[in-house]
């Protein structure tokens, strides 16, 4: 599966454009994590265990993006974006969305 936040694929042409793909997961902090990242907070510096965090949901919401694009039909995903919102007052959600496309 090709993925790319282009338009298209150098040296590839678009043959069929699915539509939509997408995948999202919802993280919530741990209180653990909180009372740590409150120390780190004081002193200033990253926050590391955010970070990791939010770098496996970015991770997990893309697979689960490429996943709904293979379902559809899709050999490649084109405009690929990334968004979060906060759910709740402690969970955010992380979207990953593009298009779905059959390259020739």
């Amino acid at each position: 599966m090709i993925i790319t936040t282009t338009g298209e694929v150098e040296g590839k042409k678009i043959t069929k454009t699915i539509g939509l793909v997408k995948g999202s997961t919802i993280r919530a902090r741990h209180l653990g994590k909180d009372i740590m990242a409150g120390f780190r907070g004081m002193v200033g510096g990253e926050i590391g265990e955010y970070t990791k965090m939010m770098a496996e949901a970015r991770e997990e919401a893309l697979q689960r993006m490429i996943e709904d694009a293979e379902k559809q039909g899709a050999n490649a995903v084109v405009n690929v974006r990334f968004g979060t919102s906060m759910v709740m007052q402690n969970a955010a959600e992380v979207l990953a969305y593009g298009t779905g496309v059959v390259l020739g």
